[in-house]
């Protein structure tokens, strides 16, 4: 004679402890109804007879008074009278007359069939499958994520974890940031949402990107802005100075003889990759005058001459300008 097989704690089936919440039971539910159902394993009796279990531990789980009935007498709570632990009359039973499979029979609001028909599209009865609800898309996800100057120039992958909402399950994700990423720049990422309804597509990712501020460069655009520490003899006499660039070199720039300090000078083509078609934004470089600082005594006394020479000149010059050939009127006897 064969010995029947002992019912496991409705606990245990579920994988959450004695003191678990309404939700904590009803997340681990789903991920297991949806790990097991027959649908997503087709023929193999091992999952139909654990799919079984799963919901017949949920359906006592998930109703307060038939838990605390079976919190109070195990596997007997069915056999407590109504009224000693407050069962109710809807929900679930299990039947398993001789000669027959077990079926799951529902009943009332918010019940396992209920659930099962969220996460699958359909209500399931024994054997039966009937369709309930048309198939749906999955819900879209909005992920943040927060990338340099250089990503965003030169282009980069992120990996990151994303929380099924319907499971709880976490998966990587690896997505591709174009060169010439813009803040605030949403890339789509077709089917990594959240999972469709009743055999409906998956929803879409879509990434917001947000720039990190630069040390070196502020963006305009597509445009950049760097300031350059300036010589005050590179200023008034001309010569080279060195610029950085987002590729992390340094390009060489010819500033002018009397070149006023926050002056801007053009680099074309240096600037951001353009998102949308071909080249690139430009580079300014903003000429920022250094002055001198712990000056020689003969580094005093040249200053001093110039200023003297700066000062006669302008003298000069002023005179020049107020000179002029004297006029007379004469009076009328």
């Amino acid at each position: 004679m064969a010995t029947a097989k002992a019912k496991r704690d409705y606990y245990t089936v579920l994988g959450v402890d004695r003191g678990a919440d309404d939700k904590a039971i009803k997340t681990a539910y789903r991920k297991l109804a949806r790990k097991h159902h027959p649908d997503v394993n087709p023929g193999d009796k091992d999952s139909e007879t654990r799919f079984k279990e799963i919901g017949e531990a949920y359906s006592v789980l998930s109703d307060p008074e038939k838990r605390k009935k079976y919190d109070r007498f195990g596997h007997d709570w069915d056999k407590v009278p109504a009224g000693a632990g407050g069962a109710g009359t809807g929900g679930f039973t299990w039947t398993n007359t001789p000669g027959a499979e077990g079926n799951f029979n529902f009943a009332g609001d918010g019940g396992l069939d209920s659930v099962l028909e969220q996460l699958f599209g359909r209500a399931t009865v024994g054997r039966t499958r009937v369709r309930t609800t048309p198939p749906r898309k999955g819900a879209d996800i909005e992920q943040p994520v927060e990338i340099s100057l250089e990503d965003a120039f030169n282009g980069t992958n992120v990996k990151f974890q994303i929380r099924d909402t319907q499971t709880g399950d976490i998966r990587t994700v690896e997505v591709k940031i174009p060169a010439g990423a813009t803040e605030g720049l949403r890339v789509r990422v077709a089917g990594k949402g959240d999972p469709g309804y009743s055999g409906g597509t998956p929803g879409d990712l879509y990434l917001v990107v947000t720039i990190r501020p630069n040390q070196l460069f502020e963006r305009e655009g597509d445009d950049l802005r760097t300031k350059v520490p300036t010589s005050l003899y590179t200023a008034l006499l001309g010569g080279e100075v060195l610029v950085p660039t987002p590729k992390g070199t340094h390009l060489a720039l010819k500033v002018p003889a009397e070149t006023s300090n926050g002056q801007r000078i053009r680099l074309a083509g240096q600037g951001m990759p353009h998102l949308k078609g071909a080249g690139r934004g430009d580079l300014f470089a903003e000429i920022t005058v250094q002055l001198p600082k712990g000056l020689s005594a003969k580094e005093r006394e040249l200053f001093e001459e110039l200023a003297r020479e700066r000062g006669q000149a302008r003298m000069s010059s002023e005179t020049k300008t107020d000179s002029g050939p004297a006029t007379t009127k004469s009076a009328s006897a």
